[in-house]
């Protein structure tokens, strides 16, 4: 039996099956788009937020150090002579001679120097021959009016004769008298020819040499420099708000680098009672014993107060403060992270720290290095809490 050559024909597709198939690919492919859509919404909304998240700044915060203040208050000073003397040469001439040099110590009297001054050796020659012809004449002017009241009485001579007479002998008098005082004067500053030291104490200074030319008077540099170091000034500038707590009478330290470790004691003598514009500072002038020449005229010193009243300080970064045409200002942040810029008046300069008179207390969070161009009312966010990105929190976290 042979097999049939023509196959059999497939089976019909029905339209009901084309149309589910057909209804089937467009739910998919509606809900591919629909999917696509969504899923690009939320990522644009995403990436809005993250934007608007990474254009608030985020800031550093931290709370105000608040101690209480070091009862201490170090301050530079520099040390001078209790008194001190510039010697210049009240005549004119040369160095004849100098009998002591710097770092000499000498007694009141002692002599420091000879000047030999001829031109006022030639004017006390002349000063003592005028002082002899004053004399002269008027022991002649004498016995002429002398010899004029003999002869009033014998009505030899006139009365205005007598009365020339006698004002002649005056004027002589007065001559002589004037010619006493100019080679007296003279005599003094013959004295001056010998420089003496005026009070005992040390040279600390020689500016001249055997034949130099002096000028009499403070026109140059002074001959010697005498001091007297057995106690020595120290002056200091005190801030004008720690003025009141060194009164006359505080004990202070002061202490220089030549001895490191040590202390000498002072006492503060005397207070300018004024405040100078340029510092805000006043002057302090405090006295230490020197009696054993241990500290140098001029040196560099540091003087500590110890306060008696210490307080509470609140200290920030000086990093913190802003300075601008509203004045000086720390930027602290709300509980809402909001900024709020409050004035501020510094009490002391610590360097990287700062010590804040008022404007601040110890529950402000401070923010250690403000942005520029910071107001109050900016959104900002703290670097490290929950809510910051995560670049701030790594950068914290470093």
């Amino acid at each position: 039996m042979q097999p049939d050559s023509n196959p059999p024909a497939p089976p019909a597709v029905s339209r009901r099956g084309l149309y589910v198939a057909g209804l089937s690919t467009l739910l998919v492919a509606m809900l591919i788009v629909v999917f696509g859509v969504t899923t690009r919404k939320v990522a644009d909304a995403k990436l809005r937020e993250w934007t608007e998240d990474q254009a608030v700044p985020v800031v550093a915060v931290a709370l105000p150090e608040a101690r209480n203040r070091i009862s201490k208050l170090d301050l530079p000073g520099r040390l001078e002579a209790y008194t001190q003397a510039q010697m210049y040469a009240r005549v004119s001439g040369y160095v004849k001679d100098w009998k002591v040099d710097i770092g000499a110590p000498v007694k009141t009297g002692e002599l420091l120097a000879v000047i030999d001054a001829p031109d006022l050796d030639q004017q006390i020659m002349q000063a003592e021959a005028n002082l002899a012809s004053a004399k002269a004449n008027s022991v002649l002017a004498d016995a002429t009016l002398k010899r004029g009241q003999y002869l009033i009485t014998t009505y030899a001579i006139s009365q205005q004769d007598l009365d020339q007479r006698s004002a002649d002998s005056s004027n002589k008098q007065g001559l002589v008298r004037a010619a006493q005082a100019n080679l007296d004067r003279l005599r003094v500053l013959e004295q001056y020819k010998r420089v003496v030291a005026p009070f005992d104490g040390l040279v600390t200074a020689r500016a001249t040499d055997v034949g130099a030319l002096i000028n009499a008077g403070a026109g140059g540099p002074p001959m010697f420099v005498v001091s007297q170091i057995n106690k020595l000034r120290v002056y200091v500038n005190v801030p004008q708000n720690y003025v009141p707590g060194v009164p006359v009478g505080t004990k202070a330290q002061i202490s220089v680098p030549e001895y490191p470790g040590r202390t000498f004691p002072a006492t503060v003598e005397a207070s300018a009672q004024s405040v100078e514009v340029a510092t805000s500072t006043t002057r302090i002038q405090l006295v230490v014993d020197n009696s054993s020449s241990e500290l140098m005229t001029g040196a560099f010193t540091t003087v500590t107060f110890h306060l008696p009243h210490p307080a509470v300080a609140i200290s920030v970064p000086a990093s913190a403060l802003i300075f601008d045409q509203s004045g000086l200002r720390v930027a602290t942040v709300s509980n809402d992270n909001r900024i709020n810029l409050k004035p501020v008046t510094i009490a002391r300069d610590l360097g990287r720290e700062v010590e804040i008179g008022t404007g601040l207390t110890a529950d402000d969070h401070v923010v250690v290095n403000p942005p520029d161009g910071v107001a109050s009312g900016d959104k900002v966010r703290v670097a490290g809490a929950k809510d910051a990105p995560d670049g701030a929190k790594t950068a914290e976290a470093k």
